[in-house]
């Protein structure tokens, strides 16, 4: 069973990370005019509504009633810590910088599988692991004008995402992807209100650096497309949520981690469409190693579990039926 959910949380940490991909790249083109919080307010309500009609599927609202409710709260202020941290990152330096930067999470989430989780991590797995740290670290060039104190940010980003999900791993085994995904919307709209409360009149905007100026501007009724795109904000972090809590929920956390890689080539992507960031002879270097390091681990799973070896016989013995046929 574990060889199916381990390949069920593969699917799912990658479709999550690419829809979150470009999420982060709408947020960053809605901070230009509005508020954070406003946009995670927006994104926040949306989600809520679509995760209440999924927890309606799989099993009913009576499964938000739950016996843990400081862990959910534990889980959604550390996401609310991530987030805030990487949306600051990304007003300081391009977005596949950041998000380069944020990729400590896997090695972090690794690392801590170990002594929190109980999961064993084999020594092949952690040099595959090592090699995509390594394109990283290529790609932020330490000493090239690029490390400062805001490089800092996205990086306490991948701490406390890193930390969420090892939390994910545990809460997973009583509450289903769909609570736990509620649960952290919740807590969005909790803080988000917060700020609306004591700043979203404006009365800070102006005082601070201009590149978080986006943290301190008056909320604003959004314009039809503008409302639109925070509409599509919101369905996106409700994918997100959901696929990544499934994720961590059904599989190892130190198997399923590298293959959040995938964001990076995506933000690269997104980065040169949008802003015209071009990614020079580092960054592609970084990304190879990166996004080759992901796909050992995905190949080097699939063999130690056997899936390649019962693949193989399944077609084999259709080939036999064939031919006696």
């Amino acid at each position: 069973m574990r060889r199916d959910n381990t390949l069920l949380g593969i699917l799912c940490v990658m479709t999550g990370m690419a829809t979150g991909s470009l999420m982060d790249a709408t947020i960053k083109s809605l901070s230009g005019g509005y508020p954070l919080h406003e946009i995670v307010m927006a994104r926040s309500v949306v989600a809520i509504f679509l995760t209440i009609f999924i927890v309606h599927l799989e099993g009913g609202l009576s499964m938000l009633v739950t016996k843990r409710p400081f862990v959910h709260l534990t889980r959604g202020l550390l996401i609310v810590v991530a987030n805030m941290t990487f949306y600051m990152a990304i007003s300081f330096m391009p977005l596949a910088e950041a998000t380069a930067l944020f990729f400590v999470s896997p090695l972090i989430i690794t690392a801590l599988s170990v002594p929190f989780l109980g999961e064993k991590v084999g020594w092949r797995r952690w040099f595959g692991i090592i090699v995509g740290f390594l394109g990283v670290i290529i790609m932020i060039r330490p000493g090239v004008n690029t490390i400062s104190i805001y490089s800092f940010l996205p990086i306490i980003a991948a701490s406390a995402y890193a930390s969420t999900q090892i939390i994910t791993r545990k809460l997973g085994v009583t509450e289903k992807a769909s609570v736990m995904s509620f649960y952290i919307s919740l807590t969005f709209v909790v803080i988000a209100g917060c700020f609306w409360w004591f700043i979203g009149d404006g009365s800070l905007s102006g005082q601070y650096n201009p590149k978080i100026e986006f943290l301190f501007r008056a909320w604003k009724m959004p314009d039809p497309n503008d409302a639109m795109l925070m509409v599509f904000v919101g369905i996106l972090v409700a994918i997100v949520g959901y696929m990544l809590s499934q994720a961590y929920r059904v599989a190892d956390a130190s198997v399923v981690a590298p293959f959040e890689y995938v964001t990076l080539p995506l933000a690269l992507l997104w980065g040169y469409l949008f802003w015209s960031e071009i990614p020079d002879i580092h960054a592609a270097i970084g990304m190879a190693l990166i996004v080759g390091s992901g796909l050992y681990i995905f190949f080097r799973e699939k063999r130690t579990t056997g899936i390649i070896d019962e693949t193989y016989g399944i077609e084999c013995e259709k080939k036999n039926r064939k031919q006696n046929v």
